[in-house]
């Protein structure tokens, strides 16, 4: 049995952003049990699956994604189809399957890769790198050492007595170091680093970090590298629990939100951070919607009307220096 221990320092940053991050995650579920309204629980899940997705290169934007979740048909390419229906089958499924356990890891890739890849739930069988605009960023190990790889992680993962907030965090990033499958690692590092979290605090289900790390992606593939360079985990678990604190931060103030409050309210809200205030094309950007009669129909209108943000220019609506800000309670 394998005693392997990912190289890992503990810095001050890394425990001041578990303190932060363990307090944030007490104040959104110590007044009740159900922190999220199921409203708020599935907008959050659409914008997840779609910010990985789009991490990935996929260019179906929110209102596509939750037009495909309400059964509706949705013009875009296939393949970028397939990948939402997969990764909404995967997360729906994430409940049932043990973090430590291979078989799970291997059914998880099989759903979100299905009709993707020809191997999907297969480890791969020949040698990958990560690139990125042609350059090589990553060579992975060779296919030979995967499966023993991945078995000596697993084993980590179930008896390490680390934080779960660091432990999920030094997983992603050695998941992605050794890169088990032929396509899909960076989203199963995602989806799987969820699971973690959600077995410590089950609201973390809910948190959509994804939709930080595409708004930093630059900053996500440069703590991937740092930690390549520095033969260990830490530059990179200091940017995840850096956007895990983000997200925390702007889910706890759409708390507010209630069961009455639209899933496009609650996603307005949520890429709204609190003492921010945007124009409506970045807001418009941020959701990834491209048509402006719907933003102003079921986002912006019914956000105004239920006074959970204002306008900074009140007296002149179409103002085009106009910006919109969170109401603050």
């Amino acid at each position: 049995m394998s005693n392997y221990q990912p190289p890992l320092t503990v810095t001050p940053r890394i425990l001041a952003l578990v303190a932060e991050i363990s307090e944030c995650v007490g104040q959104l579920t110590a007044y009740r049990e159900d922190t999220f309204t199921p409203q708020l629980r599935r907008g959050n899940r659409i914008r997840t699956i779609q910010a990985s997705l789009a991490i990935e290169n996929n260019t179906l934007t929110v209102e596509q994604v939750t037009a495909l979740l309400d059964g509706k048909r949705v013009m875009g390419l296939p393949r970028e189809i397939q990948e939402v229906r997969n990764a909404f089958s995967a997360y729906d499924a994430m409940p049932a399957w043990q973090p430590d356990r291979q078989s799970d890891l291997l059914t998880a890739h099989g759903l979100l890769m299905q009709g993707l890849i020809d191997d999907a739930g297969h480890f791969r069988e020949s040698g990958v790198g990560i690139y990125r605009e042609a350059k090589l960023l990553h060579m992975a190990p060779p296919a030979s050492r995967v499966a023993t790889l991945v078995q000596d992680l697993l084993h980590w993962l179930a008896r390490s007595e680390w934080h779960p907030l660091i432990v999920s965090c030094v997983f992603h990033y050695e998941f992605e170091f050794i890169h088990p499958f032929a396509d899909g690692n960076g989203r199963m590092g995602r989806l799987w680093q969820t699971l973690l979290l959600s077995r410590w605090r089950p609201v973390m289900a809910f948190m959509p970090v994804e939709t930080v790390i595409r708004e930093q992606q630059d900053a996500y593939y440069a703590a991937l590298a740092a930690s390549d360079q520095a033969a260990e985990a830490t530059p990179f678990a200091e940017f995840m629990l850096s956007a895990l604190l983000q997200a925390l931060v702007e889910a706890r103030a759409t708390d507010q939100v209630t069961d009455q409050v639209t899933d496009q309210v609650a996603s307005l809200l949520s890429i709204l951070p609190p003492g921010s205030a945007l124009k409506s094309n970045e807001l418009m950007q941020r959701l990834g919607l491209s048509h402006r009669p719907t933003f102003s129909k079921s986002y912006l209108k019914p956000a105004l009307a239920a006074g959970l943000i204002e306008m900074t220019e009140p007296d002149s609506p179409r103002s085009p220096t106009q910006h919109y800000r969170r109401v603050r309670n």
